[in-house]
């Protein structure tokens, strides 16, 4: 009996030295972490008064360390999808180099830094809306909504869009209605994001099992609403300039980018069905990462030379 625990212990330990740090960095899903950061940092800097540097730089990370959690905890539950799929059969789980429980562990272990973190350091509120997402996404969006419903990415994309308003409740200790227009941008730019892609990966989510817009809808259906996705995106982009709250350089820059979103959305929505080449909507979801993180970024140097400017007494 020694004997067995002996060598399983063993093998057990020769499973885990497999994972390398890359492999665990690949669990937290850099890519989109990179997005969510950008968009909370952008939430702290634009929320009134000037933020410690300490804090906010706790703050950032650990709303980095939540996304990491998130996707290490979607990463462990669709495991058995992601080996599926072309496109995330290479993750560490259904790879085989990390096991499921290594990811479980890591992503809970995180969670709950993370939101001690922010929480004890910076504010329960902040921390609170962390800990939201972070649950939201993990089960609501991964082991509900995205095997169930075709409105998945809908419902599911609160989860994307609260960042700035973690960001902004991190500086202030409050919710405004300017980070809840951020978050909006977010959440209307999340469903044709996703179905440009769900449209030429439809065949992944179809062997998969995920209902997709277009798997369960059609390929005309999905491409109407991500034009009207489209149209209401666009205006809601321009609301903070609307409001006052930045200067007419961001409203012409949003107007701009929202208006590129409607053409690339329109040229998608006139491709044909048998189009299998998919360039409109692979065009799109080119776009529409470029639209994020230029209306972000446009609003940050908004905010940033706008408050140089005060101080400067211009």
């Amino acid at each position: 009996m020694a004997l067995i625990d002996d060598r399983h212990i063993e093998e057990t330990a020769v499973r885990m030295s497999e994972a390398t740090a890359g492999d665990y960095l690949a669990l937290l899903k850099p890519r989109v972490m990179s997005l969510v950061v950008f968009t909370a940092f952008v939430g702290l800097i634009a929320a009134p008064g000037v933020p410690n540097p300490l804090l906010a730089v706790i703050a950032i990370l650990a709303i980095a360390i939540g996304a990491g959690a998130s996707g290490a905890l979607n990463m462990w539950y669709d495991a058995d999808i992601d080996a599926i799929m072309t496109r995330t059969a290479t993750r560490p789980v259904p790879s085989g180099r990390v096991s499921a429980g290594e990811a479980l562990s890591f992503g809970l272990i995180l969670s709950v830094l993370s939101v001690m973190t922010l929480g004890v350091l910076v504010n329960w509120l902040s921390a609170s809306l962390l800990a939201f997402t972070i649950f939201f996404y993990a089960v609501i969006y991964t082991m509900w909504l995205k095997r169930w419903t075709p409105q998945n990415i809908v419902i599911g994309g609160a989860a994307g869009a609260i960042p700035p308003v973690i960001g902004w409740a991190a500086a202030t200790g409050t919710v405004s209605l300017e980070s809840v227009i951020l978050f909006l941008i977010i959440f209307l730019w999340t469903p044709p994001h996703f179905w440009a892609l769900a449209l030429f990966k439809a065949g992944d989510y179809e062997r998969a099992g995920i209902p997709m817009m277009p798997n369960v809808a059609g390929e005309a259906s999905t491409r109407k609403q991500i034009f009207v996705y489209a149209l209401l995106l666009a205006p809601v982009g321009v609301l903070p300039g609307l409001f006052g709250y930045t200067t007419a350089g961001y409203g012409v820059a949003a107007l701009l980018l929202g208006l590129g979103f409607v053409w690339y959305s329109w040229k998608v929505l006139l491709m044909r069905d048998e189009d299998r080449a998919m360039k409109p909507a692979k065009a799109l979801f080119g776009y529409s990462l470029l639209y994020l993180f230029a209306i972000f970024a446009a609003y940050l140097a908004d905010n940033v030379i706008g408050r140089a400017l005060v101080l400067g007494g211009v």
